[in-house]
């Protein structure tokens, strides 16, 4: 009967008993770590490992030292050209070239030339060695791309835009007109002011309007004076006349 009872309660072989018994408690510590002492701390700190800091790879940055490009003698020739034609020409126009071919260059040559105008090639390189230290260096953003110059000994701006408008392919950048850098909205304003003799034949008529008038003044004041004096003589004579008639009057 016991052996019967035991095998009933008892869980069978591989099953988990229906209640089992946890053990909560503290890990019993037997051994504590001991702070380490600061004369150590410090050597340790003083010893401690710092790595180089990763270098750059090769040509991540600009070499420091500078290359010098020298001038060949052809440069040297262009530039002396250039010099010349700033110090001669008074407007100088820079055009951007959109890819016009021979036959369209050589009619804008052929137009510009009635005008006394000529068509300037310089290369981009020629020009900022130039530029760079010359008067005219804020010309140089100009130069970008394939550029042409127009130059002429006198501001013929007008027929340089009425030449323009036929030839869609030149675009005009800028251009420096009597020492002032002008930009496209500058050159078409300036196109569109008076020639030096108009203005020169409104001043001279405006100076002499002004000496006539002067002169008109000054007159004036002595002719009002003499007619007031005439005019205060006849009054004078006048009176004396009327008192004479009065007194003959009285005597007789």
């Amino acid at each position: 009967m016991a052996a019967t009872l035991c095998f009933n309660f008892l869980p069978k072989q591989g099953w988990l008993p229906l209640i089992q018994s946890v053990r909560h408690g503290s890990k019993s510590v037997t051994r504590h770590k001991r702070p380490m002492h600061i004369l150590k701390q410090k050597l340790l700190a003083v010893t401690e490992y710092i790595p180089p800091p990763r270098a750059a790879p090769a040509g991540a940055y600009p070499s420091q030292s500078k290359r010098v490009f020298e001038d060949s003698p052809l440069m040297n020739i262009m530039k002396r050209d250039l010099d010349k034609i700033f110090k001669d020409c008074k407007m100088i126009a820079v055009l951007q070239n959109n890819s016009s071919n021979a036959e369209d260059m050589m009619v804008l040559k052929n137009r510009l030339h009635k005008h006394d105008i000529r068509v300037r090639f310089f290369t981009n390189q020629v020009m900022r060695s130039y530029l760079k230290n010359s008067l005219y260096c804020n010309m140089a953003p100009l130069f970008i791309g394939p550029t042409v110059m127009i130059v002429s000994s006198e501001p013929k701006v007008k027929e340089m835009l009425k030449i323009l408008r036929a030839s869609p392919q030149m675009t005009l950048l800028g251009a420096c007109i009597e020492n002032s850098l002008l930009s496209v909205q500058g050159v078409q304003n300036y196109s569109k002011l008076p020639s030096v003799t108009v203005v020169q034949g409104e001043l001279v008529s405006g100076l002499t309007m002004l000496t006539s008038r002067t002169a008109s003044m000054l007159q004036r004041h002595p002719a009002h004076l003499s007619a007031l004096l005439q005019q205060y003589v006849k009054q004078q004579s006048s009176d004396a006349g009327a008192e004479g008639a009065s007194k003959t009057e009285e005597a007789t």
